[in-house]
């Protein structure tokens, strides 16, 4: 485990994400699509979209805009078809990222990222490039704070329902699952009533890269940036040691 505050990096992140409630919402409205899709509009039955509707109801999206994007998806044989698309390069000082996309339109996606790569004076790879040092795995916050559950309960908690890994750090706790695992964790947590900053299927680096040099950290804030106010990413992941 890494020596930094997850839960710090947690709080930032939805900083900036509370002032783009717009980008957040339309990444969780795309999700909601492709889960009823995939599996049909009935939580009970359909364990990603319970999943989804967590993580909306986490981002604070109202219950009617839910509910609403559930019946549209369902309903609606003409909604967008959103296609699954995960471009994989390099930032500066060989920094590895992975972006996943959600997108109706794979040539404008593709041109975007591959500019927000050059921008930065990175280069897009080949599938599999950088992707060979993550781990596809869930992970599970819990800030200390707004949990009064000793840590070793929590724990025993957590890995009686299945879940791999639990650490501690300064102030959250983290859970690992394998991501088939994943929502039983979730949901076995949330009937205890544990309260999740944060609980999704990431990639975790396997190890991290630690950048000096200021011209390359610009570089790469400038791609991360770029990536980040567009729509169609869903999600970033890099090896920076932040």
């Amino acid at each position: 485990m890494s020596g930094h505050s997850k839960f710090a990096n947690i709080k930032h992140k939805k900083e900036k994400n509370d002032a783009k409630k717009g980008k957040i919402f339309t990444i969780i409205g795309r999700e909601i699509v492709i889960a009823v899709k995939e599996g049909g509009p009935d939580p009970s039955n359909n364990s990603k979209l319970r999943d989804v509707i967590a993580k909306a109801k986490a981002n604070n999206m109202p219950n009617d805009t839910i509910e609403r994007g559930i019946k549209k998806a369902a309903g609606d044989s003409n909604a967008d078809n959103y296609e699954r698309i995960t471009y994989e390069g390099y930032g500066p000082s060989g920094i590895a990222i992975i972006v996943e996309t959600l997108t109706d339109n794979k040539n404008r996606t593709a041109a975007d990222v591959r500019s927000a790569f050059t921008k930065g004076q990175g280069s897009i790879g080949t599938p599999g490039c950088v992707s060979f040092m993550f781990d596809k795995k869930g992970q599970i916050i819990i800030s200390k704070e707004e949990c009064s559950m000793e840590a070793d309960d929590l724990m025993m908690m957590a890995l009686d329902a299945g879940a791999e890994d639990f650490s501690e750090e300064e102030d959250c706790y983290e859970v690992i699952t394998d991501p088939d695992d994943f929502s039983a964790v979730r949901e076995a947590l949330e009937k205890e009533g544990i309260p999740m900053a944060e609980a999704d299927i990431t990639m975790i680096p396997q190890n991290y890269v630690s950048v000096t040099d200021e011209t390359a950290l610009k570089n790469l804030q400038r791609t991360l940036d770029l990536l980040e106010d567009n729509d169609d990413v869903q999600y970033v992941y890099t090896n920076l040691e932040e």
